[in-house]
């Protein structure tokens, strides 16, 4: 039960006289009233919490029209970004940032210090010319996640169509078996590993082509082209996508035991042996091949966990930069490396056999391979000493100049 005891009703014009910091909770359309409190709110503090419906609503931000309504008042732009439930249960480690702007530093500071004391940390984004950035904030929805999921959708979509004409497709053309009842289980326990190495290994390529941009420009101080800029941007969101593929793929993997068809197979192949009375020898390097596969999958996997718990903000923040160096990218390329290896055994030698390419076309895995194999490559190129020791140079701030051409001396020293 809620208490009014101390809750005074005053009226607008009442209300904007008696208080030095006025919130306006309300939308834009009901702005005009404020015209004819011009007076009262003359000098006050005008805090406006407005949002719109959609972007480009308006041809102003509500911020500058509540300004351009009430000239004599110092409008504030600021906790827009925060939703209700926030507010009421406290700051949490997700949401605990308030922006704010507005063109009087006073009434800022006098913003920031209620939100401080409400427990919010302030970030001021300048002048009121910010509000309409502020405004969209709340709009947006996961501009960073649009180029990964489309990848990882294009990605899963491709692999799903070429392995459901290679295994089920082939098997009833070819043999007139109907293998359908596998592509919920079997077909996608082969696409998740897929498009999780590859996109595991986009995570980590773009830094490899920035590294070659710089040897080949012999400078750091050049743009990089748009597109990679826009690739080395994402790369956290591709990372985090795949390891949500990497983490389905462990899952399937477990309920491999149980289904049906395993156990159905496993004991027609007993009983055959038994009607025959035949045996099958211990082979050891089959046995050698399914543990290390199992092994680079698991130190693989656990890698990858790692990898994903620190990218989270609340880890990510306690650790200093050489410390996510090293787990980002020292461990991230044995991610790469052990995850890899775990294809290449998975594969083993049927590369070899013809039986493989059904209609002419390669197993999955082997186009896994191609994006990791490549970054893996490049990754022990960039690493020998004569190559690291000039990126290393460059990227201290040592540029690679033609001595006739003043234009490209550096203006360092």
């Amino acid at each position: 039960m809620l208490c009014f005891c101390f809750v005074q009703v005053l009226s607008h014009a009442a209300a904007a006289e008696s208080s030095s910091l006025v919130f306006l909770c309300i939308h834009r359309q009901h702005y005009d009233f404020l015209e004819s409190l011009a007076p009262q709110l003359k000098g006050k503090v005008l805090v406006d919490v407005s949002n719109n419906l959609k972007k480009n609503l308006y041809p102003e931000a509500n911020a500058e029209y509540l300004q351009r309504l009430v000239p004599g008042a110092h409008v504030v732009k600021a906790f827009n970004t925060l939703s209700a439930w926030a507010l009421q249960n406290g700051p949490s480690d997700a949401n605990r940032q308030v922006f704010l702007c507005g063109n009087r530093a006073e009434a800022k500071q006098a913003v920031a210090e209620t939100a401080t004391k409400l427990g919010f940390s302030v970030l001021d984004r300048g002048s009121l010319s910010a509000a309409r950035e502020l405004e969209d904030f709340p709009l947006r929805l996961f501009p960073e996640w649009r180029l990964p999921l489309l990848i990882a959708i294009g990605l899963s979509a491709f692999f799903f169509f070429y392995l459901l004409i290679r295994d089920v497709v082939y098997t009833y053309v070819v043999q007139g078996k109907d293998i359908s009842f596998r592509i919920m289980v079997s077909l996608a326990n082969k696409v998740f590993p897929i498009v999780s190495l590859i996109m595991l290994a986009l995570c980590y390529l773009p830094g490899i082509i920035a590294a070659i941009l710089q040897l080949y420009r012999g400078t750091k101080y050049r743009r990089f082209p748009d597109w990679l800029d826009r690739w080395m941007l994402c790369r956290k969101q591709l990372g985090l996508l795949a390891l949500g593929f990497a983490s389905l793929h462990v899952f399937y993997t477990l309920v491999i035991p149980i289904r049906y068809y395993v156990r159905f197979k496993i004991g027609a192949g007993i009983i055959s042996q038994i009607k025959e009375n035949r045996t099958s020898e211990f082979d050891n390097s089959i046995a050698w091949r399914g543990d290390s596969y199992f092994s680079m999958g698991i130190l693989g996997f656990c890698l990858f966990l790692l990898l994903g718990i620190t990218s989270l903000p609340s880890v990510s923040n306690a650790l200093s930069w050489r410390e996510f160096s090293f787990i980002q990218s020292k461990l991230g390329y044995l991610t790469v490396f052990f995850c890899t290896f775990h294809a290449y055994l998975y594969g083993w030698d049927r590369f070899l056999r013809p039986s493989t390419y059904k209609w002419f076309t390669p197993p999955g895995y082997m186009l896994s391979l191609i994006v990791p194999s490549l970054v893996l490559v490049f990754k022990l190129l960039l690493l020998l000493p004569c190559v690291d020791r000039t990126l290393t140079r460059i990227r201290q701030g040592w540029e690679r100049c033609d001595p006739e051409d003043d234009s490209k001396k550096t203006l360092l020293t």
